[in-house]
């Protein structure tokens, strides 16, 4: 229980670095810059990303139980936690930074090591690669929410 604990915490420790670069831009910088029409509302993002890192959470703690020490484990999991690394980079880069062109380089990194991260737990548990289903779902709906930004703007 404790793992699952730890592995959800990590996940939405992740997301809330990435809002502190966030909130300070939405009524700023990202309230005036051009967006598709097909851009969610502010309010949609902060409950889907929950969900989403409580998935991972749980995803990984999926993984990280069957034990450190089964082979590929210890590799796997440090290819999450650089997917994870690198969403919370995107805020950075895109919010923080005010980056549309550098939060798109980011969020292609991202798209690779998620997939990479889905391939990786598919090998060690099935489960824990669905769970990320949905995650790899919403960030491709935001590379193209991204490209759509820079053509834009």
């Amino acid at each position: 229980m404790l793992k699952l604990v730890i592995s959800i915490l990590i996940c939405q420790c992740a997301g809330i670095i990435g809002s502190l670069f966030t909130i300070r831009s939405i009524p700023t910088w990202y309230a005036f810059i051009n967006k598709p029409t097909f851009t969610p509302p502010n309010w949609v993002f902060a409950p889907v990303w929950t969900i989403l890192f409580t998935l991972m959470g749980i995803a990984a703690f999926l993984i990280w139980r069957k034990g450190l020490r089964t082979p590929g484990v210890k590799y796997t999991l440090s290819i999450f936690l650089l997917q994870l690394a690198l969403n919370s980079l995107w805020s950075i880069v895109f919010f923080g930074s005010r980056s549309i062109v550098g939060g798109l380089a980011v969020i292609v990194f991202l798209w690779l090591a998620i997939v990479w991260t889905i391939k990786r737990f598919s090998a060690i548990s099935k489960p824990a690669a669905a769970l990320l289903i949905p995650y790899i779902a919403w960030v491709s709906f935001a590379v193209i929410l991204n490209v759509a930004f820079e053509i834009l703007n």
